[in-house]
């Protein structure tokens, strides 16, 4: 593609002589999923329950929402924060975190130090591709697929490159067969392969979205051990650590094999609290880590909402009297099962997730009529934005096609599936549940 000055040339037109960025000419002219596959977007009934996007359809704890009121009420919460983050807010952070990181000196984090806060986890993944990625297209970043379609943008607007390493997803699948998060495996001979001296850093993600899948011991000690052998960084998104499902038990990545020196450990409050409209996220490491992404914040939100830190640092501090994790545990779980419940009726085959709040479903053997009107924005699209697109009309249930969480040349994979979130209360779970039985007369 030609370029001027840096630009594309077919980013130019009259009304923007100056043309855009070329980083942004998939963004701009793709149709992303999140535009489809929502009630609210105008192309799925309007009435469809969404199973989609994953947030919650109700509200923070009411202790977490007190705090964020009492803040209100004062002058400091209401005026910028440092870019690290309120002091508050990091050390429930430090305090919360422990010990559990496995830093070698055995001491608890600094929260002057370690520990910095984001605009929702997803800040933090931008701000660790700003500080460590060289802005020249040379420097390259494992992605293991299905992933958060967000780490890849954020990789290449910083000047990366992902490489994509897909997950192998269990090898048979028929009517009575449920599968395991576990079942989905790392290729360690194809990982191997996708490392190049321009590797810069691995992107772990566990518990996962959307496979569910909770890494064991063996796992991150096996791609750590490469990750030092190559010396690259790890990005460990634990966004979900508080929703790991028994007898999987979550492991901080860093903890493992003295990884702690080359990784960066992610959370989110919007997962944990069920407010993700409030972005806040953080990122904890060793200093040397964390201190170029504070630099890197500073420079692109500066700070994040002041009040809504001090809310989640009382749901931080709080979280023991109230049983908050614990109860939030045990309620997912029953979420969960009433979604397999209405999956076992439906009869399709699907993954049991360790953790998170995803679930996905194969759909091979879902086939619609031929004469069924898939619209012409997606009609290139891979098989599982057509099998959405069926569920939305005909069930009035929306999913997310996966399809968008892989590279192009491993479409072939992400296509069997649907994502389904549980993050919805119990009665729309059971509502979905008896809405996806008009499946049934299309199941082969």
């Amino acid at each position: 593609m030609a370029h001027t000055n840096g630009h594309t040339t077919n980013a130019r037109s009259k009304a923007f002589p100056h043309g855009y960025s070329s980083r942004l000419n998939d963004e701009v002219t793709r149709l992303d999923v999140w535009s489809v596959f929502s009630p609210a977007s105008g192309y799925v009934p309007k009435e469809s329950i969404n199973l989609g996007q994953g947030f919650m359809n109700w509200a923070p704890p009411k202790y977490v929402r007190q705090a964020f009121d009492d803040a209100l009420e004062t002058v400091e919460p209401n005026h910028y924060s440092i870019p690290r983050g309120r002091i508050r807010l990091r050390q429930a952070l430090a305090e919360t975190y422990g010990t559990s990181l496995g830093f070698q000196d055995g001491g608890k984090l600094d929260p002057n130090t370690d520990i910095l806060v984001t605009a929702g986890a997803n800040g933090a993944i931008y701000a660790f591709f700003t500080a460590f990625l060289e802005p020249d297209g040379v420097d390259e970043v494992i992605v293991f697929s299905p992933h958060f379609d967000q780490y890849v943008s954020n990789i290449k607007f910083n000047g990366g490159k992902p490489v994509y390493v897909p997950l192998q997803p269990p090898k048979a699948s028929s009517s009575d067969i449920v599968s395991k998060s576990s079942d989905w495996t790392v290729d360690f001979d194809e990982l191997q392969k996708a490392i190049s001296p321009n590797t810069r850093a691995i992107i772990l993600n566990t518990p996962h979205n959307p496979v569910g899948k909770v890494f064991t011991r063996e796992e991150i000690s096996k791609i750590g051990a490469l990750a030092k052998k190559h010396d690259f960084l790890i990005l460990s998104d634990e966004v979900y650590d508080c929703l790991a499902y028994a007898p999987a038990q979550h492991i901080r990545v860093a903890s493992v094999d003295g990884l702690a020196d080359r990784t960066v450990t992610l959370g989110s409050a919007g997962k944990s609290f069920a407010c993700t409209g409030w972005r806040i996220g953080w990122a904890v490491g060793k200093s040397d880590l964390i201190r170029p992404m504070v630099a890197a914040t500073t420079r692109i939100v500066f700070c994040v909402s002041s009040p809504a830190q001090e809310a989640v640092a009382t749901g931080l501090e709080k979280a023991a009297d109230h049983d908050f994790f614990p109860t939030q545990l045990r309620e997912y779980q029953e979420r969960l099962s009433v979604v397999r419940k209405g999956l076992d009726a439906l009869g399709l085959p699907y993954t049991v997730p360790e953790g998170g709040y995803f679930a996905l479903v194969d759909i091979q053997r879902l086939q619609w009529p031929a004469d069924f009107e898939i619209p012409d924005m997606i009609k290139d699209r891979p098989r599982d934005w057509h099998a959405a697109w069926f569920i939305a009309q005909t069930a009035l249930v929306v999913s997310i096609p996966p399809t968008d969480f892989y590279a192009p040349q491993h479409y072939h994979l992400g296509e069997k599936y649907i994502r389904l979130s549980f993050a919805k209360d119990l009665d729309t779970l059971r509502d979905a549940g008896k809405r996806l039985q008009k499946l049934k007369p299309f199941i082969q």
